[in-house]
């Protein structure tokens, strides 16, 4: 799972917004290098990622306790993506802690995420025997969670960040405004890339049953020349443009309320 980001210089999109640059020169911008972090200084917005070692033993401990299941094998605790419009003072998130929240902890509901392996019944059977007349028993997990680390988390604001006598109101993208679309036109152009940087929050490979990782990528301006070949999130790109009742229901069964695209709009003063 990846979560792909770009900006507006007034209109921010839940998931995705776009800087607009310029048509002739690169726009003025200031950038900003540490082993572990990275910035840029760019219109009326500053944007910071930070990339760290896999958290110790004591953080992981400190972040397991509070959200009540196992962590995902690799937990990146420390990285993090946040995009900070100075004039309004408005801030947005991206953080492991926050996205592992969103995970499901609980008895798993329809929608919820999470699997069952295949081969979970014929473990059951083989431990039975097959001349036992004893029922095959039904398994109830000791501590039920999403052990998929399925998450439907899309980053957070800061609350109170904003200035004094300043809201924030998100409101579902209307497609008839063009303001609300995301100008792939503009996207398309081989403009030089002036900031790219990947974030992974978590990986896990669930037992060797596959594997889950929440990715964050951000890049400005972003040229937009991949193909389904080379594009690493053209499956996940066209499962969310399907009717929720083909990508749910009738097509891979999973029900996961989660597989879908959401576009909102905030604008910010």
């Amino acid at each position: 799972m990846s979560v792909s980001t770009t900006l507006a210089d007034s209109t921010l999109p839940y998931r995705e917004a776009v800087l607009q640059p310029s048509a002739v020169a690169i726009p003025h911008h200031k950038l900003s290098e540490s082993p572990n972090s990275r910035s840029i200084d760019i219109f009326d917005w500053f944007i910071t990622t930070s990339t760290n070692p896999i958290s110790n033993a004591a953080d992981c401990d400190a972040l397991q306790a509070t959200l009540g299941f196992p962590l995902p094998e690799m937990t990146f605790g420390s990285n993090l993506l946040t995009l900070e419009h100075r004039p309004s003072g408005w801030k947005y998130t991206f953080a492991t802690d926050a996205a592992l929240k969103a995970v499901k902890n609980g008895e798993l509901q329809e929608g919820d995420g999470g699997v069952k392996v295949g081969y979970a019944d014929k473990w059951l059977e083989s431990r039975i025997g097959p001349s036992s007349s004893v029922p095959m028993p039904k398994t109830v997990p000791t501590k039920p969670y999403d052990w998929t680390y399925t998450t439907t988390y899309m980053g957070h604001e800061h609350s109170g960040a904003v200035s004094e006598g300043r809201s924030v109101t998100w409101a579902t993208a209307d497609h008839a405004i063009p303001s609300h679309a995301i100008p792939m036109a503009e996207l398309t152009r081989p403009d030089p890339i002036l900031f790219y940087a990947e974030i992974p929050l978590f990986e896990d490979e669930l037992h060797d049953n596959g594997s889950s990782s929440l990715i964050v990528r951000i890049q400005l301006p972003r040229r937009d020349d991949l193909t389904p070949l080379t594009d690493p999130t053209f499956i996940a790109k066209v499962l969310t443009d399907l009717p929720v009742e083909v990508s749910q229901k009738e097509g891979a069964n999973t029900r996961w309320r989660g597989l879908a695209r959401n576009v909102e709009i905030a604008t910010l003063a």
